[in-house]
């Protein structure tokens, strides 16, 4: 999440940023620290979550009159398209929100981003190992988390019990049987961001995941081929999907977090479910009206015959990683947000889940609670394929789902298309 309005933050921030990384810094007063200027680019612009990190900067600052903060925050896909364009420069900025992954592990083979493994040694044991895995690479840490979590259904338990729908569904086959009374009860079954791709992307991620099991998405990384019967019956099945025209018209052209986007048609209850990220309900209030004690969640489910497990976790958290030329005060300002107080607090708004030994307790929502059970009996995890893989293949696998929702491509040439970019890359 964390996840196409862009958000450019208020108050602390100053607009726009340089994207120069290694900070800005004044001439030194005698006996002085000298003033540093701070780059800081997030992707939280709901709340609880803007407002808060917009406090921890206020709160950091405080503590360091010589350093100024100016955050930039951006919507996903905007945030991507911006930080490429930086990091393609050479540049990156002295703090930022990183998946992990293939994109974080370019950008280190690019050598923008600092080793902060002695600055935060002290600190390594206070996370969860699965929360710290994303910023590990070769044994050293480029970042540090601030959420984890998975991707799974957010629904309006009304709207289902309209429908004759007593539970949430948990094989693919009765998954498709519930989209077809939502529909025939009058309500649109799932609301998608189209425009936006990476929504769409989770559907073929995860039906690859339960029909050829982790191994399959695990083993595409090293033999970059996307041909395979598991990825082809994944495409079949996202086709299925789409031929009952389950979504609301126009998602083609429908934005995330607008107030007319995915979020909101859940919200504002025209639109029985989306398939999202630990975010959703926070995303959801702020674009709609929220729905409240009728909003529930369920597991993406199982593929009969398929060799995942519906245990099996998609998804990732968010970290923050530091520019490789960013003054020291960019690793304390990731080391102050993930300090245990500060941290807890986020947890008990709602708007991360727990990346710290014991900060279990601290998750209230009663959904997150059920997402954190949901990670803790994980049997495997899955990071985003858009952040797993290089960025040129994340890109291509959001852009070939869409052309399969869209019906302008098949499952075969889906496959064959990503299978050509992951070559080149690989």
């Amino acid at each position: 999440m964390k996840r196409s309005l862009v958000v450019l933050a208020t108050a602390l921030l100053v607009a726009g940023c340089s994207g120069s990384g290694g900070g800005e810094s004044a001439p030194q007063e005698d006996g002085a620290p000298q003033k540093v200027t701070l780059e800081w680019w997030h992707l939280s612009t709901a709340d609880p979550l803007k407002t808060l990190w917009d406090k921890r900067a206020k709160e950091f600052m405080a503590a360091h009159p010589n350093v100024t903060i100016k955050a930039t925050v951006l919507e996903n896909e905007a945030y991507k398209a911006k930080l490429t364009t930086i990091t393609q420069s050479g540049k990156a900025p002295d703090i930022f929100a990183t998946w992990g992954g293939g994109v974080l592990q370019q950008q280190i083979d690019a050598g923008l981003v600092k080793d902060i493994s002695e600055d935060v040694a002290d600190v390594l044991p206070n996370f969860t190992p699965a929360s710290l895995s994303a910023y590990q690479v070769d044994g050293k840490t480029y970042g540090l988390p601030t959420d984890i979590g998975l991707v799974g259904f957010w629904y309006n338990k009304k709207l289902f019990k309209q429908a004759g729908i007593d539970e949430p569904p948990t094989t693919w086959s009765a998954f498709l049987e519930d989209v077809k009374k939502l529909k025939a009860s009058g309500t649109t079954p799932i609301a998608l961001a189209g425009k936006e791709k990476w929504p769409g992307h989770y559907y073929w991620a995860y039906l690859a995941l339960r029909i050829g099991g982790l191994e399959a998405l695990k083993q595409a990384e090293t033999d970059h081929d996307f041909t395979k019967p598991e990825f082809i019956e994944a495409g079949r099945q996202v086709k299925a999907l789409a031929d009952l025209e389950p979504f609301q018209k126009g998602f083609l052209n429908a934005a995330y977090s607008t107030p007319d986007g995915q979020a909101a048609l859940v919200s504002n209850g025209k639109a029985a479910m989306e398939l999202m990220g630990q975010w959703a309900p926070a995303t959801q209030n702020d674009a709609g009206k929220g729905l409240g004690d009728d909003l529930g969640f369920f597991k993406f489910p199982a593929v009969e015959g398929g060799k995942g497990s519906i245990d099996d976790a998609f998804g990732g958290g968010n970290g923050l990683a530091v520019g490789a030329d960013a003054p020291k005060e960019a690793v304390e300002f990731v080391k102050f947000m993930t300090q245990m107080d500060k941290h807890s607090e986020a947890v008990e708004s709602g708007g991360v889940l727990p990346v710290l030994k014991g900060e279990e307790s601290a998750v209230k929502d009663p959904n997150l609670k059920a997402v954190a059970e949901a990670l803790s009996s994980a049997t495997g995890y899955q990071l985003y394929l858009d952040q797993a893989y290089p960025p040129a293949v994340g890109a291509q696998v959001n852009d070939s789902v869409a052309e399969l929702f869209a019906g302008t491509k098949t499952p075969e040439q889906v496959g064959a298309d990503i299978t050509e970019v992951a070559k080149s890359e690989g």
